[in-house]
């Protein structure tokens, strides 16, 4: 998840509580461990309730840790959905999460991260290597989810940024658009994510990296500075889905995913009402 790019510089803690960050994190640590069984012996039963248990946890954990989720559009109801959306932070994981019944496609890497890569193996990811020759295997790990009939939620940017644009897409990414998802075209439907508010006040360039971590920062002490804070409002707006047949090529769906959701951030930022 951490980018290329480095941050203008880094910002410095100058407000917040020691004792909230505490306090969050402790309750967040409780609630994870608390639902960890009851999560592990739903994925060995293979019960349905493996997929409904981690958007509970999600929607508990935004509320400890101070976010605000604002939802707008509708959210595509069709079974498999390609959910594909820009990336700011590690914080859009419970945001999604919180939403979107469903599992997140992610670089190997996350993985191996302490805490995180259980986390994120409880919930079913699919871990996909981004090295050259390997886009037909993962296009088929992909596709035996689609076909289960799970959701999928991609970050095609292939990082997380600054939260004040988005990156270009890669079009490889979206390969497994390009087939058919139990014997049905597959529904992919673009989804912007933006957030706007910090303690009520609206988020300016500055400020932003209280919430998105690229470049060298770390985890640990991003979580840490955030937790202190009082509460970030995120702007989560679902577009209307497509599918691979509306498009004449892979690059062409990839294009219009990325005009729509950089039409999306771009109309959150200015505080535009939604359409």
């Amino acid at each position: 998840m951490s980018g290329p790019r480095k941050p203008a510089r880094h910002f410095e803690l100058d407000e917040g509580s020691s004792l909230r960050g505490i306090m969050r994190l402790g309750t967040y640590l409780g609630v994870t461990l608390g639902l960890s069984l009851p999560q592990l012996a739903l994925l060995l039963l293979r019960n349905r309730g493996r997929s409904l248990l981690p958007r509970f946890y999600h929607r508990l954990t935004c509320r400890i840790i101070g976010l605000d989720v604002e939802q707008r559009g509708t959210m595509s109801r069709a079974a498999p959905t390609l959910f594909v959306s820009n990336h700011t932070s590690y914080l859009d994981i419970p945001v999604f999460g919180s939403l979107i019944e469903g599992s997140f496609v992610a670089k190997t890497e996350v993985s191996r991260w302490p805490v995180f890569g259980w986390l994120s193996r409880m919930q079913r990811t699919v871990f996909v290597d981004r090295k050259r020759g390997t886009t037909h295997r993962q296009r088929d790990d992909l596709q035996r989810r689609l076909d289960a009939g799970d959701n999928l939620i991609l970050f095609p940017e292939g990082t997380s940024n600054d939260g004040n644009s988005v990156l270009p897409f890669r079009s490889a990414l979206l390969s497994v658009a390009e087939r058919e998802a139990r014997g049905q075209p597959l529904t992919v439907q673009p989804v912007s994510i933006t957030y706007t508010q910090l303690n009520a006040l609206p988020m300016c360039y500055r400020n932003r990296a209280y919430v998105a971590w690229y470049g060298d920062m770390t985890l640990g002490g991003h979580l840490w500075t955030f937790t202190r804070l009082g509460r970030a409002r995120v702007v989560v707006e679902f577009h209307p889905p497509v599918l691979m047949s509306d498009f004449r090529s892979r690059k062409e769906l990839t294009q219009h995913c990325y005009q729509t959701i950089a039409a999306g951030v771009d109309k959150a930022l200015s505080g535009r009402a939604p359409d």
